[in-house]
């Protein structure tokens, strides 16, 4: 069986268009051209990038595009580099990322609504228990003061401060 390299490189040939026509038809380097006539896939950085050119290509010669990537994804499967998709990164998520995840999937206009609605619910809770209670006399609790005056001093009046 022909891999798919092989069938895109003998169907270019049997409509009779060199490289460069086809990367000037499809928009694609001829470099990654060449690369998918010799099945070279280690040019491409993701196998998403394979995809799209191979479908491209395959559409423009008018070929069988579901068989083809299908037979694609058999052989990116054999190769250690392109079996499964690489990581997006390297480190292990954290609580933190968790969170961030959630905060973006929130719908902000109901969030910041809801918020502002609980905010002045609490308002007016705290308001309706101010005013319900009993104003507290902060002095009630203090024993009664009795003035000592100075030596010398009567004890009807208080005396004046010192004048300057």
């Amino acid at each position: 069986m022909a891999t798919v390299s092989e069938q895109l490189r003998r169907a270019r040939e049997q409509q009779n268009l060199d490289i460069y026509q086809i990367a000037e038809i499809t928009k694609i380097k001829t470099d990654h051209v060449r690369a998918l006539e010799s099945g070279n896939f280690d040019t491409f950085s993701a196998p998403v990038y394979i995809r799209g050119f191979v479908r491209t290509y395959a559409t423009m010669l008018k070929l069988d595009v579901p068989v083809l990537l299908r037979e694609l994804d058999e052989e990116l499967g054999r190769s250690e580099r392109f079996s499964e998709p690489p990581p997006l990164t390297t480190r292990a998520r954290s609580p933190l990322d968790f969170i961030m995840l959630q905060l973006t999937r929130l719908n902000w206009r109901v969030t910041l609504v809801a918020a502002a609605v609980l905010i002045v619910i609490l308002l007016g809770i705290s308001v309706f228990r101010s005013r319900a209670s009993k104003p507290v006399d902060p002095l009630k609790d203090l024993p009664p003061g009795v003035y000592q005056p100075k030596p010398g001093h009567a004890g009807d009046t208080l005396p004046l401060p010192p004048a300057k």
